[in-house]
């Protein structure tokens, strides 16, 4: 591990995601893998089935992050584009790996065999390597820094599974919790005070509503145990000096 920050991005590829028919529970996994990996997700893009869309948004988010992630669309059907899309973007032929279709053979061959529509599942822009799919027989893909794979959550959290550990990544990014009932719009400058004296902390803060009380949550964040340390002290000080409770943990 290094103190340099390693970030991702996410492509959601599909157009029942933009029409809302079907709800997006990948960025939570996929977000929530990175961090373990310390690896930050930076940004997500949702994109419908379009090639050109998709590869501006693949040449765009993997120019300025370490890795690029897609989810969506590598399925069999005429609108599982991204294999093509993906290999536009990087400016190679699509080609059929012979240890996907393999897999592909094995995995069909006892339910009805293969056809033209499952072996696209066995297309990859050329040069790529193969990300196990123990559930559904289809791999992932994974070409350098990018990695496509499935829309299906179960899927790709098993995807997720099989990259665990090969991902190079800079310091887990560690975090303390602290709940108040103080308003954010009465704190807002002891919250940028506080941060802003103590480098590489970062500050959030998410208000609450329920059970008939209200305040607000403060997530700091930092790579450094004892700078974050130092600024959940100061934090909870601060607060106390203006007459306001506080709680480790959250609220």
């Amino acid at each position: 591990m290094t103190d340099r920050i390693w970030t991702a991005a996410l492509i959601v590829i599909g157009d029942e995601i933009l029409s809302g028919r079907t709800q997006d529970k990948n960025i939570a996994q996929i977000a929530g893998w990175l961090g373990v990996q310390a690896i930050r997700l930076a940004e997500v893009r949702v994109v419908p089935d379009v090639e050109e869309r998709i590869v501006e948004a693949v040449n765009q988010l993997r120019a300025r992050n370490d890795y690029l992630f897609t989810t969506g669309g590598i399925g069999p059907t005429h609108d599982d584009i991204t294999v093509d899309a993906v290999a536009a973007a990087l400016g190679v032929a699509v080609v059929e790996h012979p240890e996907a279709r393999a897999m592909l053979e094995e995995y069909y061959s006892t339910r009805g065999g293969t056809n033209p529509a499952r072996l696209r599942m066995a297309r990859v822009p050329e040069g790529a390597e193969l990300i196990p799919n123990r559930i559904s027989g289809a791999p992932g893909i994974r070409h350098g820094n990018i990695f496509l794979m499935a829309g299906v959550p179960g899927i790709t959290a098993g995807m997720l599974d099989m990259l665990s550990g090969t991902l190079e990544g800079g310091l887990p990014l560690l975090s303390e919790t602290i709940g108040s009932p103080a308003p954010e719009s009465e704190v807002a400058d002891i919250l940028r005070t506080v941060e802003k004296a103590h480098e590489g902390c970062q500050i959030g803060s998410y208000p609450f509503f329920k059970e008939g009380r209200s305040g607000a949550n403060f997530v700091i964040r930092s790579t450094d145990a004892a700078m974050l340390a130092s600024c959940r002290d100061t934090l909870c000080d601060a607060l106390g000096a203006a007459g306001w409770d506080w709680t480790p943990g959250g609220l």
